[in-house]
């Protein structure tokens, strides 16, 4: 898992040098750096990143303080104090030799009076990335022994340090001229400082391996001038990023630990997580306890919310104060002297006590034999075509329009959840992207896409009353809904292979449809979630519902022709010889006879229409006259003439200007107040245009149908 947070002049900074460099512990003023590492029990930060050839470092140097304090908090060389030296010796004045250090565009620029705005004013030093490993990760870390320590440290090194590489490669971009208009990759790469923490803040302490990386926003253009790196691009990638590095972590401890990995479900309803298959899940909750914390403080945050609103918080709203509860819980890290190995006693020593010695001791052989029988009955194939269809379609459902860096996380959460640790093709994430560009998706702005719904849904118009009638399941979840919808899809490519394989068309009523993902009585629920991977198990699957389906739509068939029975009138009968009932046989006759006559003297006492042009004009104006004759107005009626329009006065038309410059200050007013309120704005009133609410809902009231599939 990768989270995001922002360095800025000021408390940014204060919080990066008594904070992150040593393991968020307080560092005392004037204790100099590498005391308070020692003393915090945290390895010194060490540098990374292709850029660091420009400054005149490498890769694997420890991160001094002074050079921290230069870059990541003054935006200036790391060695600025050699380079002002020889420039003042040069002859140069002091504020020329100080301008030569500055990478970029110095921070004094934006504290000057000319800059109005707020954000201007605090601009970005750099952005740190929290790279985190899965729950089980972090109890084999600390409960194991000091060779499976190592290959896991070492695995969150790898998967840490190509997640880094692929943001340098495909994401990072510098910017230069007025708002940033020409935009283009970093010329080097990127200059990143890492800090390795141990522990959680949880009152008692827990492992939670993990690395800060504070990336510089310091870069160089094409051209070899320094400049700013565009924020907006890291943010975008950031869930992209996040999932390349959880499939290479789980890459890298599958191939040199032997080790399997399963989906967890943590919240019903939402994506499951992958951890290390045989790991005594009670272990999690025992690592876990920060999370605990913030379940504590939610429900009040909730209370409030819903007392100030007036109804339940959305999805948005839910995490921004699941994110408040977190900062309200978050306590500085442990002050006594501690180093791993002794931290690693102590976690030993608590989880032992808590769930016995046993389950400590035996948590590397349950995991081999979990794995054993992970590959025996998971086979680890990836198909493009199906991964491109799941991908469009669990997409599509959870956001309606979305863009590439979308599509590619969830294709490399399809990875994950297929391949189960084993390694992937170098390019296999990009290939399933732009299978599912190509063949299910369509441009629906100038920068946004979505589902092109002609190639998903089938185009036998006589199947979407059965297939609606199983698939509309507003209360779900949305995750639920988009299983929902990649389980069909995936069900009826197999349907269509099977025909072609078969040389045969699929019959009409054929409907490949997952009508519910809830698990049958007697086996587990969803903690252990097991993707679709065998053809056998995915046909039969089909071939079940195929059968349910026909039978719902034999039903439905049956009662649209009671229906039309009923509408029908009823058929005359003829009379037996002997039942006695001569009488409707009689009248069903005499009707008939009537009914014939009638017609017969209508047709033969017609008279003949002229058809010439004069006739008709006659007749139409004949018709005319009589409906005019026959139209009578009331006695008292009067038309009703409206007075011409008095001509407003000067003074008139500038009273009625000063009322609407009025209003309009007040209307700024009340939006200015508005943005600075700490009230949680609902994502539809940022939506400007009414025309583009109206598409917005006309889009998420198709979304949560389901009707687009079919």
């Amino acid at each position: 898992m990768i989270s995001r947070e922002d360095f800025r002049p000021g408390d940014g900074v204060r919080y990066l040098f008594r904070g992150v460099m040593v393991g968020d512990g307080r560092r005392p003023a004037g204790k100099p750096l590498r005391a308070a590492q020692e003393e915090a029990g945290v390895p010194p930060g060490v540098w990374k990143g292709r850029g660091l050839a420009a400054v005149g470092l490498a890769a694997g140097d420890v991160v001094t303080e002074r050079q921290a304090e230069l870059l990541l908090g003054e935006g200036r060389h790391p060695d600025a104090d050699r380079i002002e030296r020889e420039r003042l010796e040069a002859g140069d004045t002091p504020a020329k030799a100080r301008r030569a250090t500055v990478l970029g565009r110095p921070i004094e620029h934006n504290q000057s009076p000319e800059i109005e705005e707020a954000k201007q004013r605090t601009p970005w030093l750099g952005m740190g990335l929290v790279f985190r490993a899965p729950s089980t990760a972090h109890i084999a870390w600390a409960l194991m022994d000091d060779e499976t320590r190592l290959v896991l440290e070492l695995c969150q090194d790898i998967a840490r340090d190509k997640t880094l590489a692929w943001l340098e490669d495909a994401v990072a971009e510098i910017r230069w001229k007025s708002g940033g208009k020409n935009r283009a990759r970093v010329r080097d790469g990127l200059i990143v400082a890492v800090f390795r923490h141990y522990e959680s803040r949880a009152v008692d302490s827990r492992p939670l391996l993990h690395d800060h990386a504070v990336v510089s926003i310091r870069a160089r253009r094409p051209d070899g001038t320094w400049g700013n790196q565009t924020a907006g691009a890291l943010m975008t990638h950031i869930v992209a990023a996040d999932t390349l590095y959880t499939l290479h972590f789980m890459e890298e401890v599958s191939a040199r630990l032997g080790w399997a990995w399963e989906p967890r479900e943590v919240t019903p309803g939402r994506r499951p997580v992958m951890e290390i298959a045989g790991i005594d899940r009670r272990l999690i909750g025992w690592q876990s306890t920060r999370r605990q914390q913030i379940d504590d403080a939610l429900p009040v945050l909730l209370a409030e919310y819903e007392a100030w609103h007036g109804h339940a918080p959305g999805e948005r709203a839910a995490y921004a104060l699941a994110c408040q509860a977190a900062d309200r819980t978050r306590l500085p890290k442990r002050k006594e002297l501690r180093s791993l190995s002794q931290l690693r006693a102590v976690w030993r020593d608590s989880a032992s006590r808590a769930y016995g010695a046993d389950v400590v001791a035996g948590l590397a052989e349950r995991a081999r034999a979990a794995a054993t029988a992970i590959w025996a009955r998971v086979r680890p194939v990836v198909d493009v075509a199906l991964a491109a269809v799941n991908v469009a379609a669990v997409v599509y459902v959870m956001r309606g329009g979305f863009k590439h860096h979308h599509l590619l996380a969830e294709a490399r959460r399809h990875l994950s959840y297929v391949l189960r640790g084993r390694p992937h093709r170098r390019g296999l994430d990009e290939e399933i992207v732009q299978a599912a560009t190509d063949g299910y998706t369509r441009p629906a702005s100038r920068r946004m896409m979505t589902a092109d719904l002609r190639a998903l849904y089938p185009h036998d118009t006589e199947d979407q009353a059965v297939l609606r009638a199983l698939t509309r399941k507003r209360s779900a979840a949305p995750y639920e809904r988009a299983r929902l919808a990649a389980a069909t899809l995936t069900a009826r490519v197999h349907a269509l292979r099977r025909a072609d394989r078969l040389n045969s068309r699929p019959p009409p009523r054929t409907v490949t449809l997952l009508a519910s993902l809830s698990p049958r009585p007697g086996r587990r629920t969803g903690r252990d979630l097991e993707p679709m991977t065998d053809v056998a198990a995915a046909e039969q699957t089909s071939r079940t519902l195929e059968a349910a389906a026909a039978e719902m739509a034999a039903r439905l068939q049956a009662g649209i022709h009671e229906r039309a029975a009923a509408r029908r009138p009823p058929p005359c009968t003829p009379a037996r010889p002997g039942d006695g009932a001569a009488a409707p046989s009689a009248a069903c006759s005499a009707r008939t006879g009537t009914d014939a006559t009638h017609q017969r003297n209508r047709m033969t006492n017609m008279p003949p229409v002229d058809l010439r042009i004069e006739a008709v004009a006659a007749r139409l104006k004949a018709a005319s006259q009589e409906r005019a004759e026959a139209y009578v107005p009331p006695t008292d009626w009067q038309p009703i003439r409206k007075r011409p329009r008095k001509p407003k006065s000067i003074k008139a038309k500038k009273a009625e200007l000063a009322k609407q410059r009025k209003r309009l200050k007040a209307a700024g007013v009340r939006r200015f107040y508005g943005a600075q309120s700490p009230r949680l704005r609902p994502r539809q009133n940022r939506i400007g245009s009414a025309a583009a609410r109206r598409d917005a809902r006309a889009l998420s009231r198709m979304r949560h149908s389901n009707a687009w599939l079919w």
